[in-house]
């Protein structure tokens, strides 16, 4: 199988030294990217910046911006047959870049911002692979992850719980929730990402045999 895995996150420019951005680490997206290859797959990682190496034998893609991310998954989708999209992409950019850097100033300083544009929503509503979302959420998981599910026509969407510390963003351990299309949800209880990651692969290849019988 041939894997496209997202990872990380990203950075929106303010100006020369000052950026928008988050708490990923591309921890789990790695995971993943590395667990796949493990199974002997064919995997393309495209990460924004994260604070972990690459695992070897992938294809590793390094954007920086949204914009960067959404342009290198559209080249990439048409040649996968599972794209996971693991990375956490800024939801909001800056208006307006600065060509220098902005200099600290007395009275207060208001920022437009202007949405970045969403991935998963720009890819076709009809597409030959499957599309993997991921959900980190602080409230209503599961609404807020079914609702994903729904209107970003993914297959299926991988929620996890970020408002701790322990678990999730920039921790080495997750919990996820994982909600198909057809209604069913599994859960991976609390374990080193690593791990998680071996267990959402073994899911990912299951639905793409079921895909491939579905299709005969």
């Amino acid at each position: 199988m041939r894997f496209v895995v997202t990872a990380g996150p990203t950075r929106e420019p303010l100006d020369p030294v000052r950026f928008i951005s988050n708490r990923s680490s591309g921890k789990m997206g790695y995971a993943i990217a590395e667990a796949a290859r493990a199974q002997k797959h064919e995997v393309t990682l495209i990460s924004g910046p994260a604070t972990v190496k690459p695992p070897r034998g992938v294809t590793t893609i390094p954007v920086i911006t949204g914009d960067e991310m959404h342009d290198a998954v559209h080249r990439a989708v048409p040649d996968c047959d599972v794209l996971v999209m693991c990375a956490a992409v800024s939801d909001y950019k800056p208006a307006i870049r600065s060509a220098r850097k902005i200099k600290k100033r007395k009275s207060a300083f208001a920022l437009k911002l202007v949405p970045v544009r969403d991935i998963l929503a720009s890819l076709p509503r009809r597409h030959d692979y499957l599309v993997i979302g991921f959900a980190a959420e602080t409230h209503d998981l599961k609404k807020n992850a079914k609702k994903k599910l729904r209107e970003k026509n993914c297959d299926a969407i991988v929620a996890n719980d970020v408002s701790g510390s322990e678990t999730g963003m920039e921790s080495d351990e997750n919990e996820v929730a994982i909600f198909f299309r057809d209604g069913e949800t599994k859960t991976i209880s609390r374990a080193p990402k690593k791990n998680i990651a071996r267990e959402l692969v073994k899911i990912f290849e299951k639905m793409f045999e079921k895909s491939l019988t579905k299709k005969s």
